[in-house]
């Protein structure tokens, strides 16, 4: 198990005073931030955590969480006041500081809020720096910062100087720079919060891309929670220098630890969070292709519907039969439901994003199917059952939060789908 842990936090403290061991004693023992102010500060407390290899960790809080001066004592740049750093299964607290710049050189790169170029060196120079200080021979160094240039996008611009480019492409800069180091972990600081929107969007875009063809493991601090929650893969709420929950952007969403994350994520947007897996329900209405037409038809009576799915032999969805077309079967006396299926029904897979739903589920009167990666049909999502989970919205009384979220739907409408869908009965 140990082998997958890229890096390891075991109750790190970092305080800053006069007396930070003092400090540590009285917060291992319960008092708060505030009871040993007079003492210092108290920037990080009790913090432990393990990130998995090549997965995206945030670590998420707004200004004086404590989140950066924890990235530091990732590789050594804090010393931690108590308690321990191990990355790759080496300890970085503790050792000596030649020690460290071994595990530096080798397990960790860190990408900065401020690009940190050197402003005289060219672009594929730049990029190159950290092999130059591994002591890597200069062809092979400037091949391997040529491959990471194309990676990051800026092929073509290897011999610019970092003044030629725009704050985006210094980031990308400062990303490749890191990539060349080939270490296993990067710590990004705010990595992105000095750039434009659109171009802060496509740097998230293409960090995911690059880590899932690189398989590196990223640590990404950030106070925006809408861009932790499209990185990561895991995220650290920090507040007042501890950590108060561990979980995936959904558990965070849906689960929330206490009424501070609780407030802290009312405004996210749901719709671009949440997937198809995390909403969707048993499938009540389906019969297999070889049931037949009486059997079909029995199923929709005693559920009261007016269409089933099918499935094949193995559950691999083969589509949709309506009541009309099965009892006209009936009728004929046949008994094959195979002339009869329609592949009507949207279906997705489970990690589809509930926003890339609306408009399927608006726009067909069955419910979602969700298909695994061996299109077996595992579960159905109804409209009202979407609207309701985009909106925060309880499907039994129509009611809203207290707080309103974000929504890519108005609020307005989500209440009258869901008031108009309670009257059509039972779903499939």
């Amino acid at each position: 198990m140990t082998e997958n842990i890229a890096v390891k936090a075991d109750r790190l403290y970092k305080a800053f005073g006069r007396r930070p061991n003092e400090m540590v004693k009285k917060l291992a023992a319960g008092a708060g931030r505030s009871e040993v102010a007079s003492l210092g500060t108290a920037a990080v407390i009790d913090a432990s955590f393990e990130v998995k290899r090549g997965e995206i960790f945030v670590v998420m809080g707004l200004s004086g969480s404590g989140k950066s001066t924890l990235i530091r004592m990732l590789n050594g740049l804090l010393e931690a006041t108590s308690g321990t750093v191990t990355v790759a299964g080496r300890p970085i607290t503790g050792i000596p500081a030649r020690q460290l710049r071994d595990v530096r050189r080798q397990s960790i790169s860190m990408v900065f809020q401020h690009f940190a170029l050197l402003p005289h060196r060219t672009v594929i120079d730049n990029v190159a720096y950290g092999l130059e200080v591994q002591g890597v021979a200069r062809e092979e160094r400037l091949e391997r910062a040529r491959t990471i240039i194309r990676l990051v996008g800026l092929d073509g611009w290897a011999d610019s100087l970092p003044s030629e480019l725009s704050g985006g492409m210094q980031q990308r800069v400062g990303l490749g720079r890191a990539l060349a180091a080939d270490t296993d972990v990067l710590l990004m600081d705010e990595a992105f919060s000095a750039l434009d929107p659109l171009i802060r969007r496509e740097m998230q875009e293409q960090l995911i891309e690059l880590q899932a063809e690189l398989g590196k493991t990223i640590i990404f601090i950030t106070h925006d929670l809408n861009e932790a929650m499209f990185l990561g893969d895991r995220i650290a709420v920090m507040r007042d220098g501890r950590i108060v929950q561990i979980g995936t952007p959904e558990d965070i969403l849906t689960d929330p630890a206490n009424d501070y994350v609780a407030q802290f994520v009312q405004d996210v947007d749901r719709a671009r969070v949440l997937t198809a897996s995390s909403v969707m329900e048993p499938v009540r209405s389906v019969v297999t292709i070889t049931a037949g037409p009486r059997a079909a038809l029995r199923t929709m009576r005693d559920l009261q519907t007016s269409a089933t799915f099918v499935v094949n032999r193995d559950r691999t969805f083969a589509g949709v039969v309506r009541d009309r077309d099965v009892l006209r079967l009936v009728k004929a006396g046949e008994t094959d439901l195979r002339g009869i299926i329609r592949d009507t029904a949207t279906a997705v897979t489970p990690d589809t994003a509930l926003v890339d739903l609306v408009e399927p589920s608006v726009e067909s009167d069955l419910p979602i199917a969700v298909i695994d990666e061996k299109k077996r049909l595992v579960g159905v999502i109804p409209r009202v059952t979407l609207l309701a989970a985009i909106g925060n919205v309880s499907t039994t009384t129509g009611e809203l939060p207290v707080v309103e979220p974000a929504a890519t739907i108005s609020v307005s409408l989500i209440t009258e789908t869901l008031r108009e869908t309670a009257l059509e009965g039972a779903q499939l």
